[in-house]
């Protein structure tokens, strides 16, 4: 990060100074007082469990410079900066939205139901062949998570990638009137938040809000396979790319090859020119992530033959279809999250690598789904039959449903299992997983399925 002024603060919160000079200088912005760097500015956040205010003079100890403040707070350093704001969240994005506009350079926002962190990151690695990029690191993708990408912004970066997450209605408008991007990314309206949101358009008014930042000349690039998306066509001002397996699209994927474990190739047009194009990693999901960089890489002006090579140099996030080779036994490690879309493509991505083998799908709760927890997570159990999926091992508060769906869709009722904890699913199968074996992981966040697979792995 380049460094901020105290007055350069004040002016971006209007805040008023109740400690310290205008002078000083900050290096970095933090939230977290556990990890105060000297020379920082600490910025409080008050969450449901905590307050932190209260660490306020804490971190000044440990060296930061300054904080933020929505309270009275008398220090015993009045060297120490003490700027007092109305509300500390909103703070720290009106800091970051002034620490954005000191850079001229390309900014590529991603928002969607599912995919984003993998397009983020295969975006990333597109540009990343020629330009400096920063991107989002990990899921950083919320109202605390894209102010902190921003500052992590440095002059020698030649363009941003960030991926902008929500829970509600406003909250990607917030987000896109920091990061204002040059393109805007949508990979696709699923379920996820439908608990919140009651409808899918809800859903799309809620990812919809990124055109808001958009700059008036900047593009849209939109996943044409969506029916929500695709019925956008012709009606926005912005310009607007479609992506997807359909005739038609701007971009789209042709002659498409599975390569099973070791990912997929497809052919693609651009320019009146055709392209073969490898990724790396398997799920018919992950060419729509292709397609959006191919998109976003033409846009910037990255040549052809980079953005192939970035393409085939992408890797996925951590606990995101990570194959993992284990005494003889294959796990599709994919618990970092889960929704009714992205495990009906992980049940696929099973089924097409198992190579005869005997195939286990461990499907645990899907959260925010609201009225259709049931219907979503009985028609999971039916889909994973569907695949030819040889064992399901439910597990969770939605376990029942699960193996119901499933035996519904004549699936033998001792090949249906289920269990409450992840630890008692993990119990069995040691004892059952066999050589040759593979198996799926798969849940929402908050099930932590991982701990599935570490029992497994150990």
């Amino acid at each position: 990060m380049d460094a901020l002024s105290c007055a350069e603060i004040i002016k971006a919160t209007n805040g008023m100074l109740l400690s310290g000079s205008k002078d000083s200088i900050f290096n970095s912005v933090s939230t977290d007082s556990r990890n105060i760097n000297t020379g920082d500015l600490f910025v409080p956040i008050k969450g449901e469990k905590f307050d932190g205010h209260e660490y306020i003079v804490e971190s000044l100890k440990k060296g930061a410079v300054g904080s933020i403040t929505e309270k009275d707070i008398k220090l015993d350093d009045k060297n120490k900066v003490l700027i007092k704001v109305e509300d500390t969240l909103k703070a720290l994005r009106d800091i970051s939205a002034f620490y954005r506009e000191k850079f001229d350079i390309p900014f590529v926002g991603i928002t969607g139901s599912v995919g984003k962190t993998s397009t983020k990151e295969m975006v990333s690695s597109v540009l990343g062949k020629v330009l400096n990029v920063l991107k989002t690191k990990g899921n950083f993708n919320n109202e605390i998570g894209v102010p902190l990408t921003i500052f992590g912004l440095d002059s020698f970066h030649q363009a941003a990638v960030v991926e902008m997450g929500m829970s509600g209605l406003g909250e990607i408008s917030r987000l896109t009137s920091i990061v204002k991007p040059n393109i805007a990314i949508i990979t696709n309206i699923g379920l996820c938040h439908i608990e919140k949101l009651g409808s899918k358009k809800n859903i799309l008014k809620a990812k919809m809000e990124i055109l808001e930042g958009l700059n008036s000349k900047g593009l849209v690039i939109l996943n044409g396979d969506d029916k929500l998306l695709y019925g956008l066509k012709g009606l926005l001002k912005y310009r607007t790319v479609f992506y997807g397996f359909e005739e038609g699209m701007d971009y789209q994927a042709y002659n498409v090859k599975s390569l099973g474990e070791k990912g997929s190739l497809f052919e693609i047009e651009i320019k009146a020119k055709e392209y073969k194009v490898k990724v790396p990693v398997p799920g018919i999901h992950n060419i729509h992530n292709a397609l959006a960089s191919i998109a976003a890489g033409i846009e910037l002006g990255i040549p052809e033959d980079k953005i192939i090579a970035g393409i085939e140099e992408f890797t996925p996030g951590n606990m995101r279809l990570n194959i993992i080779n284990h005494n003889g036994v294959k796990i599709i490690n994919d618990a970092y999250n889960a929704s009714p879309q992205s495990v009906e493509a992980a049940i696929t991505v099973l089924a097409d690598i198992s190579s005869g083998k005997r195939t286990i799908a461990v499907l645990g709760d899907m959260y925010e789904l609201g009225d259709l927890t049931y219907s979503s997570h009985f028609d999971i159990g039916k889909f994973a039959v569907s695949q030819g999926t040889d064992y399901i091992v439910a597990v969770g508060e939605n376990s029942d449903i699960i193996s119901s769906g499933a035996i519904s869709a004549g699936a033998e009722t001792d090949k249906v299992y289920k269990f409450k904890e992840n630890n008692e699913a993990g119990k069995f199968l040691k004892d059952f997983i066999k050589n040759g074996d593979v198996i799926l992981v798969k849940g929402s966040r908050g099930m932590k399925m991982e701990e599935i697979v570490n029992q497994l792995t150990c």
